[in-house]
Parts: structure tokens; C-alpha cells; sequence
């Protein structure tokens, strides 16, 4: 199944968000700033989750999980965009194409997935506190979580392997600044209605399907929290507000790039940026900054590193002082003695506690 074989073109032109110079280079500097707060941003709360052994939960679990998979969703898209801004020639190739829409559909499936998981977390804690440690035992979060990998990468295996039968004619520009199944479709000379059911049902699924399972998880939850009659029950129930922000963030903006006719018109960019860009960007960002657990835990593990850090340095420092401690002697010469004093201290044996005698 040699894709050359089925293929008259060998390379895609993206057009990218603007063909104007001088915006491209400030887009590329805007973009290679969100891509380094995503990269820093997740990989902190990742490293913040693992060496802090009081988040290690459930909720935890499941974030730790969706920052990495933000973290390869902003490596899948945004290394090729920034190449693109500089780059004369926006091109790449079939194989290339097709190996970015395999990432682009095993990290947006298993963040949909990861996402429902964590609406089933919250509703278990806050609409069954009692029976939380039953619900979500340790079995049951971590196949939830590696169902979702599983899940993300079935999807993509399928959509990728009927892709590759397609049979690329002519038009091989791209409206859009990556490759994705609805820019990609257009494109194809030959019979795409296998493919048109397999996107189809994987939208039903992954999409409408967990976005279902999200709404009546929060549904259970908004009501379960209208019935708290104390303050501070509400303002603790309400913590899931940062994961209820992150999902109508991603799935806002990704059904409606995918239910809008394929056009490169700027609304569609701008949708598509929101949910493979911005979100990867906005998620450490909206659970470190209104979660007090998880900032309790940087501010634990920076002082736990400041210490480890400073217990290593004392030794060098005692070193050191040890060193500009010892007694100075000059070669050939003898350090002058200082004046006998005219009192004179009798040796005591050692040991001795009695009172020393002067003569």
C-alpha cells in the first residue's frame, strides 16, 4: 500500500493564516511564545504532579494526563507553522501530511475522552462524597485513562489507513495552516465516502457522544450545588469551575471548526486556533491559577528544591571556609612569636576540673 503508488502529487501547499510578510513575522513570534508557555506550562504541571505526593489523586491523575497530551498537540501543529512563516516554500509532503492528521486526531480524541473522564471524577466527588473512594478505585481512573489512549489511537488508525486509498489529482493547495481530515477531503480526486462515515462516526463518538457525557455530569453537579445551603460548601464544589472553562473552550470551538463548511475563511482559522493552540496554552494556566491545591504543591516543590539545593552548597561552603582557615606559613621564613606574658599559668594534668594557679 505504497502511497506513491495511489498519489499524482507528492506535496501540499499551506496557505497558512496571511500571505503578507510582515504580519507572518509577527505571527511568528506570537506563536513561537505561545508554543513555549505550552511547553513550559504543561511540562511544570506535569513535574509538579509527580513529585508532589499529595496530588497524587484521581483529578490529578487524569491532568497530568491532559497536559501531556496538550503538550504533543502543540508539538503535532506548531513547530510546522512556525517553519512556515519563514519559509518561500509552504509546502509539505503526502507522507508528512497524513502522519500530522494521525497525531492531530490520537491527541484531540484522547483529550475528549480524558476530559469526559474528568466530569465523571468531579461528579463522583461532589455528588457522591461519600462513596468517592468506590466509584473511583484505583482500577477504574486508570482504565478510564488508558481506554482514552486506546480510544484516540483506534480512531486514528482507521481514518489514517482508508486516507492513505486516496488518490490526490490536481489541487493540492491547503486552506489552512496544518493538516487536518476536513481540509484534507477536498482534495482527494477519488471515492471519499468510506472515509466521509469513518469522520462521521468518530465525530458522533468522540465529539458529540463525551460531549453528552460532560453536560450531564455537570448537570448532576450544578444541581447537587444548588442544594448546598453553605457558603462555604458552594465555594469548594465550585472548584470545578476550572474544568468546566477548559471544555467549553475546546469543544466550543472544535465542533464548530468541524461543522462549518471547509472554506479557509478566517472565522474557521480562528476556531481551529482556539482548540489546537490556545486551549494546550489556556490549560495549565486555568488549573494552576484557580486551583489552591495545585499552587499549595509549586510553592511545596520549589522550597523542597531550594533546600535539596541549598544542603548540597553547605558543603562546598564549609570547604571553602576550612581552607581559608588553615595557618598561613612562608617558606624560609617563621611567623613572628607573640610577647611571653609576665603570668605565668601552671599546666593543669588533663582532665582536671580544679582552678588554675598562678604564680
Amino acid at each position: 500500500m505504497a502511497l506513491g503508488n495511489h498519489s499524482t502529487i507528492t506535496k501540499f501547499l499551506l496557505l497558512g493564516l496571511s500571505a503578507n510578510p510582515y504580519i507572518q513575522a509577527l505571527l511568528f513570534v506570537l506563536f513561537l511564545g505561545i508554543c513555549l508557555l505550552t511547553v513550559m506550562g504543561n511540562l511544570i504541571l506535569l513535574l509538579v504532579i509527580r513529585a508532589d505526593s499529595h496530588l497524587h489523586t484521581p483529578m490529578y491523575f487524569f491532568l497530568s494526563h491532559l497536559s501531556f497530551v496538550d503538550f504533543c498537540f502543540s508539538s503535532v501543529i506548531v513547530p510546522k507553522m512556525l517553519e512556515n512563516f519563514l519559509s518561500q516554500r509552504k509546502t509539505i509532503s503526502v507522507e508528512g501530511c497524513l502522519a500530522q492528521v494521525f497525531f492531530v486526531f490520537v491527541t484531540a480524541r484522547t483529550e475528549t475522552c480524558l476530559l469526559s473522564g474528568m466530569a465523571y471524577d468531579h461528579y463522583a466527588a461532589i455528588c457522591r462524597p461519600l462513596l468517592y473512594g468506590q466509584i473511583m478505585g484505583k482500577q477504574l481512573y486508570k482504565h478510564l485513562v488508558w481506554g482514552s489512549w486506546g480510544l484516540g489511537f483506534l480512531d486514528a488508525l482507521i481514518n489514517v489507513l482508508l486516507a492513505v486509498n486516496m488518490v490526490f489529482c490536481e489541487a493540492k493547495i491547503i486552506h489552512h495552516y496544518s493538516c487536518e481530515m476536513p481540509s484534507l477531503l477536498p482534495l482527494s480526486c477519488s471515492d471519499i465516502s468510506r472515509n466521509l462515515i469513518a469522520v462521521l462516526c468518530s465525530t458522533l463518538l468522540h465529539g458529540l457522544g463525551t460531549f453528552l457525557l460532560v453536560f450531564l455530569s455537570y448537570t448532576l453537579i450544578i444541581s447537587t450545588i444548588l442544594s448546598i445551603s453553605s457558603t462555604s460548601g458552594r465555594s469548594e464544589a465550585f472548584t470545578c469551575s476550572a474544568h468546566l472553562t477548559a471544555v467549553i473552550l475546546y469543544y466550543g470551538s472544535a465542533l464548530l471548526r468541524h461543522l462549518m463548511p471547509n472554506s479557509g475563511s478566517p472565522i474557521e482559522l480562528i476556531f481551529s486556533v482556539q482548540y489546537t493552540i490556545l486551549t494546550p496554552m489556556l490549560n495549565p494556566l486555568i488549573y494552576s491559577l484557580k486551583n489552591k491545591e495545585v499552587k499549595v504543591a509549586l510553592k511545596r516543590t520549589l522550597e523542597k528544591y531550594l533546600s535539596l539545593r541549598d544542603s548540597r552548597d553547605l558543603p562546598q561552603l564549609h570547604k571553602g571556609q576550612a581552607r581559608w582557615n588553615r595557618p598561613a606559613f612562608t617558606e624560609g621564613r617563621r611567623e613572628p612569636r607573640a610577647p611571653k606574658s609576665s603570668v605565668q599559668v601552671t599546666p593543669q594534668p588533663r582532665g582536671a576540673c580544679a582552678e588554675t594557679g598562678l604564680q
